[in-house]
């Protein structure tokens, strides 16, 4: 079926997708877009063009939409294990990292992962500590400023 789309959206509903298609995660940026330009009067093939994807998936984010609203289009978090190793990590990482920079140690990922398992006895890679931090970091934590 080729044609116009039938979707709609309250004002609200535009105000809160032009919103999303603000952020900072991709995804939901792009699914939020694609709405919008639906819209706008765009085309399936038009907008999956536009944004790399299969038609299919426009004609999905557009069903999401309707049945769920904006809600939707957010991006979600998969279920999985918790994180033990990086909780406890980051217990011991983020006390360390805000203390004042002229009072402590300079803390190198080598050093913050022999006093992690010191203290919690949790040994974790290089890339999962890097990765924690910079997740907890672009979060709004402690930054190590040099």
């Amino acid at each position: 079926m080729t044609g116009k789309s039938p979707l709609s959206a309250t004002e609200e509903q535009q105000v809160a997708l032009t919103a999303l298609a603000n952020s900072h995660n991709r995804g939901e940026a792009d699914r939020a877009r694609a709405v919008l330009l639906t819209l706008a009067g765009w085309t399936s093939p038009r907008i999956a063009e536009a944004f790399g994807v299969r038609e299919d998936t426009v004609r999905l984010w557009r069903s999401d939409f309707m049945r769920s609203g904006v809600e939707a289009l957010k991006a979600t978090t998969a279920p999985g294990p918790v994180p033990l190793k990086s909780q406890a990590a980051l217990r011991v990482a983020m006390p360390l990292l805000t203390e004042p920079v002229a009072d402590r140690p300079n803390w190198t990922i080598p050093r913050l992962r022999a006093e992690i398992e010191a203290r919690e006895g949790v040994c974790i890679s290089r890339s999962q500590l890097s990765k924690a931090l910079r997740k907890k970091t672009s979060a709004g934590g402690a930054r190590d400023t040099r």
